[in-house]
């Protein structure tokens, strides 16, 4: 079982135009909302994937009722806590016809000590039992600055493997408790090693450093970098670069499908190498499918033997 924590879930809506004009009302062409946040997302995959998952997280008001409802509908079994307020929501608008999104995302609601003290004893229970624990996603405003890196060792304590996915000061306190895993994009290596990650040799070594801050040997570390795949530094110190010559017009939760493919992967017995392949196969996948976190599993599976993965040597920090 993968369990997946969602401290700051939102609802996800997707406005399609022909063509985004600043000023002007727009009236889409297609419309899609479904239950957001990396978390979420990367649950929702993992379950489309056919790995077991439950989902943790933070919910408030109407919106988190229908985050919980919806949720359930699709089969993906949720264990959440309940704040005081409203759960964000944040809005993608797709240009039909240049192809880019648009991104707008809320805050969401202040939570009090207790609100997350709540959340992280319901983390701490539901992990008895998984395999994986994967900390996805930003934390809403209010909350303890090292409160993932308490959910790391909770994790690490109960012998469970830990992947985190987030970004600044949460980021940066959650290595300091040794995840196993450690996934983000070239955005977020720059913003915490404060240096240029810019190709295939700069995002390789961000992700040797990044291995190293989170206790180095018996530890991997992602760094994904978009249309030019991703490097990877497994637990023995192996480098690969993995990537995918094809790419979709919804990009929204590909990085959370990636990180989806990639557990669910090393859930089945899988290497690092063929974990890698997944990712990238259901990141693909994704991008090709409105909705974040929807996808095919047969043909991210598919797209996953098209994946070119290359070794790159030993790093032996």
């Amino acid at each position: 079982m993968i369990v997946c924590v969602a401290a700051s879930p939102s609802v996800d809506k997707l406005f399609e135009v022909e063509q985004l004009a600043h000023g002007e009302i727009h009236r889409p062409l297609e419309f899609l909302q479904v239950p957001g946040g990396k978390g979420l997302n990367v649950a929702r995959a993992v379950h489309v994937l056919g790995e077991r998952v439950v989902v943790t997280g933070l919910l408030a008001g109407h919106v988190g009722r229908w985050i919980q409802d919806s949720l359930a509908a699709e089969g993906v079994e949720g264990r959440f806590a309940w704040a005081e307020g409203e759960t964000r929501s944040s809005l993608s608008v797709a240009d039909r016809r240049t192809g880019r999104l648009t991104e707008f995302y809320e805050a969401g609601t202040s939570i009090t000590a207790e609100d997350w003290t709540e959340f992280e004893r319901v983390v701490t229970e539901t992990i008895a039992d998984a395999s994986w624990l994967c900390i996805s996603g930003s934390v809403p405003p209010g909350s303890p600055a090292g409160g993932y890196a308490s959910l790391v060792a909770a994790a690490r304590a109960a012998g469970v493997p830990v992947a985190v996915d987030a970004r600044g000061e949460p980021l940066a306190r959650a290595l300091e408790a040794g995840p196993e895993l450690v996934k983000i994009n070239t955005a977020e290596a720059e913003e915490l090693l404060g240096a240029a990650v810019a190709g295939t040799g700069t995002a390789l070594d961000a992700a040797a450093e990044i291995r190293r801050r989170a206790g180095g040997r018996g530890h991997a570390a992602v760094v994904t970098m978009g249309v030019d795949g991703s490097v990877l530094v497994d637990p023995a110190g192996e480098a690969w670069h993995g990537r995918l010559y094809t790419r979709g017009r919804y990009p929204v939760g590909s990085g959370d499908s990636f990180l989806a493919g990639l557990v669910s992967a090393l859930c089945q017995g899988g290497s690092w190498r063929a974990a890698l392949a997944l990712g990238l196969g259901a990141a693909t996948a994704n991008a090709h499918q409105p909705g974040a976190g929807r996808l095919d599993a047969r043909w991210a599976a598919e797209l996953a033997r098209e994946v070119d993965v290359v070794a790159l040597g030993a790093r032996t920090v």
